[in-house]
């Protein structure tokens, strides 16, 4: 089991081994310490390059593969059926029982709260204890245009760096589901202490001019995150001139047919003026149709517990849908291949970052060695491949290097990393690429 993976129980120690979720021993933290924050992109490993006619392909911390090592990896164990019965209730579905690399992990199915679908045995394994009658629970779509902070805003909610952030619109793709849980959530209120557990949904920005099929299958999930939402925060900038959020609400909870309890996020507060402060507050609660608004700087973490005290009076009361010690139901390579897309998004400028898509093709765990990860980066055009690889592979040995890092610091472990190039032409018109993935609502756990 990885490093990781701390105390894992039953309940992921039987899902395969690249499913296993993100361990974090405590969700509720205000000041996170993100990986990678200290931008620390150390050169100091000797990477080697290989070339075919097809792709460049950069293998990172050792000078040599021998053959055949990659036979030599741990395979994944055959699984049980409690493992079916588990992953099923958490909405895990096998197109193919049999071939275990069709499992997809749905992002829009619930898991079942209800334990009579544990035995004795699972339930003693899980450590399961009757939930407090007072536990709330209940999923929080996060929600504004691109570059207003979501991302950021979620990841200090989590208290732990899950979806990626940079200075540019659109970063985030896919909904990233993040679990912040708390055997306690002290409000500002004394002595008042409920136990509770928010699922948000980290959502990419609402746009309203869709250039490619892409577009269109990130405003559906936009939409679909908004179905399972107890609640809805509304992110906006507060640098920005006050403008009406419909666009927002029409796109992601206009298909609705209740009205769900509201929040808008005025953020950046940090950037501008006390004063400014107070007359956006006046214009958001005066012209838009939500429940309260509050002013926070999530960079810092400031106002943060304000949204979270807010959360926590709109969720219902029930037990939690996922174990208390995890922070996402994601697998690693979701992260993994989410951590080499930031740093293109860093390293490179214009259209390229847009028009690359970042797949793990291999994840091996080694005992005795580090674990080995292939990553394919899918460009357009020849073009944006070569500027992808720059003079004598610079460019991609830069890349390689800089995501293996952070990939170590996610993971907690070292790693060998291998980045490979391709061209597929026009993929963010091509449906079935596209659902392949992941933009359809699922993800591949394997």
């Amino acid at each position: 089991m990885r490093a990781l993976c701390l105390n894992v129980s039953l309940f992921t120690a039987t899902l395969p081994k690249n499913y296993t979720p993100l361990i974090h021993s405590y969700c509720n933290c205000s000041s996170p310490s993100f990986p990678g924050d200290n931008g620390r992109f150390r050169l100091r490993v000797t990477t080697t390059r290989r070339r075919n006619s097809k792709s460049e392909i950069f293998l990172g911390d050792e000078e040599e593969v021998e053959a055949g090592e990659n036979e030599k990896f741990s395979s994944i164990a055959e699984e049980t059926s409690r493992a079916m019965r588990m992953r099923r209730s958490k909405g895990v579905v096998d197109t193919e029982e049999e071939d275990d690399s069709s499992m997809l992990l749905s992002l829009s199915v619930k898991p079942d709260r209800n334990m009579a679908l544990l035995d004795d045995y699972e339930m003693e394994e899980l450590d399961f204890v009757p939930e407090n009658p007072n536990h709330r629970s209940g999923y929080v779509a996060v929600l504004g245009k691109p570059n207003v902070g979501k991302s950021t805003l979620s990841n200090q909610m989590v208290g732990q760096k899950l979806s990626i952030v940079t200075d540019k619109p659109q970063t985030t793709r896919h909904r990233v589901l993040g679990i912040c849980s708390g055997p306690d959530h002290q409000t500002h209120e004394p002595c008042l202490g409920v136990p509770m557990q928010m699922i948000l949904y980290d959502t990419p920005g609402v746009i309203e001019k869709k250039m490619h099929k892409l577009d269109t299958m990130m405003m559906k999930n936009v939409r679909s995150a908004a179905v399972n939402a107890d609640c809805v925060l509304v992110v906006v900038d507060a640098c920005k001139v006050p403008a009406k959020i419909d666009e927002v609400l029409e796109e992601g909870v206009g298909d609705l047919k209740y009205k769900v309890p509201t929040l808008l996020v005025l953020n950046k507060k940090d950037l501008i003026k006390p004063g400014e402060i107070a007359k956006r507050l006046e214009w958001y609660e005066k012209f838009t149709d939500v429940d309260e608004v509050i002013p926070v700087s999530a960079k810092y973490g400031h106002g943060v517990e304000d949204v979270k005290d807010w959360i926590l009076s709109k969720l219902p009361l029930g037990p939690a849908y996922y174990p208390k010690d995890i922070a996402s139901e994601h697998p690693e390579r979701f992260f993994v291949a989410e951590i080499v897309r930031e740093k293109i998004f860093l390293q490179y400028r214009n259209e390229v970052p847009y028009a690359c898509q970042v797949n793990v093709v291999s994840y091996k765990t080694r005992p005795n060695a580090k674990d080995f990860i292939q990553v394919e980066v899918i460009v357009e055009r020849n073009t944006q491949k070569i500027i992808l690889i720059g003079k004598e592979g610079k460019a991609l040995k830069l890349l390689a290097t800089a995501a293996r890092l952070d990939i170590e610091d996610f993971l907690q472990k070292k790693v060998f990393l291998e980045v490979e190039v391709k061209v597929k032409e026009n993929w963010r018109q091509d449906e079935g690429l596209l659902k392949d993935y992941g933009y359809g609502g699922h993800i591949q756990t394997l």
